[in-house]
């Protein structure tokens, strides 16, 4: 048995144990099953060959025989870019497709312009962070995101500016406006290769759903589209496409490129007969069966196509898949938008917030909300009546002591959550035991709520103390325009 490593689009970590002859399709199905993905007949697992340069695994073939001297180590993404995403069936692809377009974006693969990136970065924010919060999503954390390979903060200001006009969106339609968007920019969906003209000038090859892509310089100067290519074919480092006569021309012609080396003309040669046969086929080659020695090769794509994936979609017949939006580690979103409790974090949390009791007047200083959460014994929660004569500088140095432990506390990566919808609530019973177990009592407290109405899974709360007959300021996992769903 040989341990696979397979990095996925949100950039974690899988692991399997394959057998040495196992074949790349056993891989990429239990990759699949991982995610609880259908629909994947867009993605693939590709690897870095001795040369640094990324190869497809093929399904039908050994792994080993594929990647020769090379490491167990694969990377899950799109092989072909569907060209309206929109036709998806499920949500859980669409945002898978918005991770690796992310990745394109930010590495500079795919080039936007200034506004576009701030269209789709403002996208982002709603699907990653939800509606937006000037007091939570100050412009310092909003930096931490990257939608363009040389960010400015000229560009940030744009993304918070139209973050804001998307108030209400679930992240299910940001994503969904996201790829909307993506999919019109020129560069969309196209694979490109190193190679030389005729005359020797340095342009690269683009391989899309809709045919071969010429460009120098960063321009396209031609296009070839599937109908009009009769054949390709590669000898040695060239590549050939033989061309379809216009209506003014009387015979064929063929254009010739050269490529670095014989494997990178095989490999953009394998590239244009799968996208070929997968976007413009209804099924797949069958390879011909021949009793005498044939030249060249035989390789054909054996998987599905286009228009077998979208027939398979249409008769998926299963509750909507739970997937954990994992790209930001500041929050994390259901797929229907809802926000989930991440009571999870407050168990990674090194250091427990303290509770602080302020008299009335004081809490008018605060707008924001703290969590608190507390590890020690009910002795030690008794307040020290000291603390009601706190002065000005005292309660703006006890804030920003707060702040920055909620920094740490959003900045802490998350533990994987429980698949049930009323174990992320923090009245239900399971997280009340798991926080018992835990030695941690979380009070979730609201702003102008008496105090008397407000322990959820306290099992002793002081709030029968006279000194608690005060309200308190804390910050709420969860938004107060659902506050009432969960009290």
């Amino acid at each position: 048995m040989v341990v696979c490593h397979v990095t996925l689009l949100d950039g974690s970590q899988f692991s399997c144990e394959v057998e040495k002859r196992a074949k790349g399709q056993y891989l990429f199905f239990q990759v699949c099953e991982q995610l609880n993905l259908l629909e994947k007949d867009y993605f693939g697992l590709s690897f870095k060959d001795n040369a640094e340069q990324r190869c497809w695994l093929d399904p039908t073939k050994e792994i080993k025989r594929q990647i020769r001297n090379s490491q167990w180590q694969f990377a899950f993404s799109v092989k072909f870019y569907p060209p309206d995403p929109s036709q998806l069936t499920e949500d859980i692809t669409r945002y898978l497709l918005c991770l690796q377009l992310r990745q394109d974006i930010a590495s500079g693969r795919l080039p936007c312009s200034f506004v576009t990136h701030a269209l789709l970065g403002s996208y982002t924010l709603q699907a990653e962070l939800g509606d937006h919060d000037p007091e939570e999503h100050r412009l310092d954390c909003i930096s931490d995101f990257q939608f363009a390979p040389n960010q400015t903060k000229e560009l940030e200001e744009k993304v918070v500016e139209l973050h804001k006009s998307h108030r209400g969106m679930t992240p299910a339609q940001s994503d969904a406006q996201f790829l909307e968007n993506a999919k019109k920019l020129s560069m969309y969906g196209v694979d490109l290769h190193h190679a030389k003209d005729s005359e020797g000038v340095d342009i690269m090859l683009g391989v899309c759903a809709n045919g071969l892509l010429i460009y120098k310089d960063r321009l396209r100067i031609n296009r070839f589209a599937w109908p009009k290519i009769l054949k390709i074919s590669y000898k040695r480092s060239n590549f050939y496409i033989k061309i379809r006569p216009g209506e003014a021309e009387q015979f064929e012609s063929t254009v010739g490129f050269k490529l670095p080396n014989h494997r990178a003309a095989k490999r953009v040669w394998k590239v244009c007969v799968e996208h070929h046969t997968f976007f413009r086929l209804v099924s797949p080659e069958q390879p011909t069966k021949t009793k005498f020695l044939t030249l060249g090769s035989k390789f054909r794509y054996s998987g599905r196509t286009q228009a077998q994936t979208r027939q398979a979609s249409s008769l998926i017949d299963r509750p909507t898949p739970y997937f954990q939006r994992t790209s930001s580690k500041r929050i994390s979103r259901s797929l229907d938008g809802g926000i989930s409790v991440a009571l999870s974090l407050l168990l990674a949390l090194p250091l427990a917030l303290s509770l602080c009791y302020l008299e009335p007047k004081a809490l008018a200083r605060f707008r924001s909300a703290e969590v608190t959460a507390e590890a020690s014994s009910p002795e030690e929660m008794q307040c020290d009546p000291a603390d009601l004569d706190k002065t000005q500088e005292d309660v703006l140095k006890h804030q920003a002591s707060i702040s920055e432990l909620k920094r740490s506390f959003m900045e802490a990566a998350p533990d994987p959550r429980p698949s049930q919808w009323d174990k992320r609530l923090t009245g239900s019973p399971a997280t009340t035991l798991r926080l018992q177990a835990q030695g941690v009592r979380v009070l979730l407290l609201g702003i102008r709520t008496p105090p008397q109405t407000l322990c959820m899974s306290c099992t002793s709360c002081p709030s029968r103390s006279p000194l608690l007959r005060s309200w308190f300021t804390v910050f709420s996992v969860v938004q107060w325009d659902s506050w009432e769903n969960i009290v």
